[in-house]
C-alpha cells in the first residue's frame, strides 16, 4: 500500500522524461528514486510521517534555484543584476590607456543589463592595434556577467582564423553559425558571444546574424534581446593613431579625445575596408552596431603600468625600476618620435620572465 503511493507520487515526475529536465526537477527524482528502490524497511506511521514531512521542506529548498545555481550546475540567470561597481572597478584598475572604452563599455553594458524590455541585443565592436586591451576588456564583461568568465558555458568565442578559416565553406559556416546561436540563445537568453579577429574573417559571414541583431521582439519563438555580441578588430588601428598622434602633436592630451572624434570615420573606415569582415556588412549598414569602440595605441607609461600589474598578479613585489626596464625593451613607432608601443603591453609577461 505504502509503496503504491510513493509510486503515484512518482508519476508525474517519470512523465517530466519526454522534455529536457531542470536542475531542481533531477534532484528531485534522484531523492524519490532512492525512496522508492532503496532498501525496503518496515517504518511505523510516525516514521512515515516524519519522512513525508523532510522530503516535502527538502524537495522546497532544493526546488530554489539559488540552491544549486553556482553548487552543483551553472545557471542562466539572466535577471541577475550587474555590479556597478566590481564593473567599474575592474575597467578603472586593469585597463590602461583607454578612457574611451572604459567610459562606453561601463555606460553601455550598465544600461542594457538595467533594462528590463531591450529592443535589441547590445552590439560592441572593439577596435586598435594589438596589445591595447581588446581581448582584456571581453574577458572583464565576461567576468562580471557570469562567475566561469570566459569558461561559462554561456559566453562563446569565436575566433576568424579558427572557426572559418576556408573561403569554399562560408555558406556552411553560414549555417552553422545561425544554428549554433539559436540553439544557445533558446537556452540562455543571456548569452554572450565574442567574434575576434574580424579583421581576418572572409567577408558576408558575419552577416548571416543580421536578424539575430535587429529590431525583432522574437524570430521562431526564440527573443534574442537580451544577447551581448562583441567583435574585436585590429581594423581601424590606423585611424585611430593617426587622430591620437594628431592630438598629440598639436600639444593636446590624449584623455581630450572624445569618441564623436573617431566614431564615424572608424564605422566609415572599416565598411569601406575590403580587408574587413565588415566590409559591406549589413551590421553597419543597417546602424544595428551599437558602438564602435576605439582603443588608442599605448605609450610608454601604459607599458610600464602593465609590467607592473603583471609583477602584482604573479605574487612579485611590483618593481618601478624593473616595470621600467621592461618598457624600454619594447619598440615604439613613428620612428623619429617613438610615441606608441607598435605591441602595446602583449608581449609584457614574456619580457617579464627575463627577469622574474
Amino acid at each position: 500500500m505504502h509503496m503504491r503511493n510513493v509510486a503515484c507520487q512518482l508519476v508525474p515526475v517519470m512523465a517530466t522524461a519526454k522534455r529536457k529536465l531542470s536542475g531542481a526537477e533531477r534532484l528531485n527524482l534522484l531523492f524519490f528514486s532512492v525512496l522508492l528502490f532503496g532498501p525496503v524497511v518496515s517504518l511505523e506511521p510516525i516514521s512515515i510521517g516524519i519522512a513525508v514531512a523532510t522530503a516535502s521542506v527538502l524537495t522546497g529548498y532544493l526546488s530554489y534555484p539559488k540552491f544549486y545555481c553556482g553548487r552543483l550546475i551553472e545557471c542562466c540567470e539572466e535577471e541577475r543584476p550587474l555590479n556597478n561597481t566590481a564593473l567599474h572597478n575592474d575597467l578603472s584598475l586593469k585597463l590602461y590607456g583607454q578612457h574611451l572604452a572604459h567610459d562606453v563599455i561601463y555606460r553601455a553594458l550598465k544600461g542594457f543589463i538595467s533594462n528590463e524590455n531591450p529592443k535589441k541585443p547590445l552590439a560592441l565592436s572593439l577596435h586598435g592595434w594589438t596589445g591595447t586591451g581588446k581581448n582584456f576588456v571581453s574577458k572583464i564583461i565576461a567576468d562580471n556577467l557570469y562567475d566561469q568568465g570566459m569558461k561559462s558555458q554561456f559566453v562563446h568565442l569565436f575566433i576568424s582564423t579558427l572557426h572559418f578559416p576556408h573561403d569554399r565553406l562560408v555558406p556552411l559556416y553560414k549555417d552553422q553559425l545561425q544554428s549554433w546561436i539559436k540553439g544557445n540563445v533558446s537556452k540562455c537568453a543571456r548569452s554572450v558571444f565574442i567574434f575576434d579577429e574580424m579583421d581576418k574573417l572572409h567577408p558576408g559571414i558575419i552577416d548571416a546574424i543580421k536578424p539575430f541583431l535587429d529590431y525583432y521582439d522574437h524570430l521562431d519563438g526564440i527573443s534574442y534581446r537580451k544577447s551581448i555580441f562583441i567583435f574585436l578588430s585590429n581594423g581601424g588601428g590606423d585611424l585611430i593613431t593617426r587622430k591620437v598622434l594628431e592630438f598629440w602633436r598639436a600639444g593636446k592630451k590624449r584623455e581630450d579625445l572624445q569618441l564623436k572624434d573617431l566614431e564615424t570615420a572608424l564605422s566609415l573606415g572599416i565598411f569601406n575596408n575590403d580587408n574587413s569582415g565588415f566590409w559591406h556588412s549589413n551590421l553597419i549598414g543597417k546602424n544595428l552596431i551599437d558602438f564602435f569602440v576605439p582603443f588608442l595605441p599605448l605609450e610608454f607609461r601604459h607599458v610600464k603600468m602593465c609590467a607592473m600589474s603583471e609583477m602584482s598578479q604573479r605574487g612579485f613585489i611590483a618593481d618601478e625600476s624593473l616595470a621600467e626596464k621592461v618598457a624600454k625593451e619594447m619598440t615604439y613607432y613613428p620612428k623619429d618620435e617613438r610615441i606608441f608601443s607598435d605591441k602595446g603591453c602583449k608581449t609584457v609577461s614574456s619580457k617579464l620572465e627575463l627577469y622574474l
